[in-house]
C-alpha cells in the first residue's frame, strides 16, 4: 500500500495567480514608462496578451524591440538602457499597487490563512521582480505579510526564467524539501510546464489572458480558488465536489 504524502508547503505563482495585475497594473505601468522615455510604444491588451508568451519583463522588453522597434536595437549599450527602462516601469507598477486597485483573487487571502493557521509552509515563485511581489503583498495583505512566506523566489535570482525549472528547483532548495511534498497554484502555460519540470503538482487557477492556454499534465484546472460564497468553476481534472480549495483539497491533489 502506498504511503500519502503529506502537504508541507504551497507554492505560489504571483501575476495572475495571486492577483490579475497584467492588463491593469504590468501594461499600465510599461505604457507609463514608456512615456517618461519619450517612446511612441503603447501595449494595448491585445498586443500586451501575445507579449506575456515571454516571461520576465526585461526579456518582453527586448523581444518587442526585436520584432516590433528593430531601430531600437542600434542603442549604445541596448542591456542597461533596458534595465533603466524596466526599472521605471517597476515604479509605475509599485505606485499603482499602492493605490490599491488591484485586489487579491478570490480565495488567495482565505487560503493563505488557513494555510498559515495549518503551519503548512508559503513560498513564492516568481519572474517578476522582488519590489513587485513585495508591493502586491503590502498593499493587498498588510506590510507583515511579506514574513509569512518562508522563501520567496523572484526576478533573476535564477539564470533562466519559466518555463525552465530554475525558479521552482531553487525555492525548493531553500525549503529543504522535496516536490513530492509540495504543490504549486499557477494561471499559465509557462508556469505550469516550469512547475512540472520540477515534479510538482500543479493546481491551475486560469486567468484573463491565459485561459485558452493549454494546461495538459496539471492536477486540475478551474476558475479561481473559489469562496463559501463565490464558489470556483471547474474547468478538467479530478475534484472532490467542492465550492472551494482548502489545505485538505491541496492534499488530495498531492496523492491523486
Amino acid at each position: 500500500m502506498s504511503t500519502q504524502n503529506k502537504l508541507q508547503a504551497v507554492l505560489f505563482d504571483v501575476d495572475g495567480t495571486l492577483a490579475d495585475t497584467e492588463q491593469d497594473g504590468h501594461r499600465i505601468a510599461f505604457n507609463a514608462a514608456f512615456d517618461q522615455f519619450g517612446l511612441d510604444w503603447h501595449w494595448d491588451i491585445d498586443l500586451y496578451g501575445k507579449l506575456l508568451q515571454v516571461t520576465g519583463g526585461k526579456e518582453r522588453i527586448r523581444h518587442y524591440i526585436e520584432n516590433y522597434q528593430p531601430a531600437a536595437l542600434d542603442k549604445n549599450d541596448l542591456s542597461t538602457w533596458i534595465a533603466d527602462l524596466h526599472k521605471t516601469k517597476t515604479k509605475y507598477f509599485e505606485s499603482l499597487m499602492a493605490t490599491g486597485k488591484i485586489p487579491l483573487r478570490p480565495g488567495v487571502a482565505r487560503l493563505i490563512h488557513e494555510l498559515r493557521q495549518q503551519q503548512i509552509k508559503l513560498a513564492i515563485a516568481t519572474t517578476t521582480t522582488m519590489e513587485n511581489v513585495t508591493a502586491l503583498l503590502k498593499s493587498t495583505l498588510g506590510e507583515e505579510s511579506i514574513a509569512w512566506f518562508d522563501v520567496i523566489g523572484a526576478g533573476d535570482i535564477v539564470p533562466q526564467k519559466k518555463p525552465a525549472p530554475d525558479i521552482y528547483h531553487w525555492v525548493l532548495n531553500q525549503l529543504e524539501m522535496t516536490a513530492q511534498q509540495c504543490i504549486a497554484i499557477e494561471d499559465s502555460e509557462n508556469g505550469l510546464k516550469s512547475a512540472l519540470a520540477a515534479n510538482l503538482s500543479v493546481l491551475i487557477t486560469v486567468s484573463g489572458y491565459t485561459q485558452r492556454q493549454d494546461f495538459s499534465g496539471a492536477a486540475a484546472v478551474i476558475s479561481d480558488l473559489g469562496e463559501p460564497s463565490q464558489p470556483y468553476t471547474h474547468i478538467t481534472g479530478l475534484m472532490k465536489d467542492q465550492n472551494w480549495i482548502s489545505a485538505s483539497s491541496l492534499e488530495q491533489m498531492l496523492n491523486r
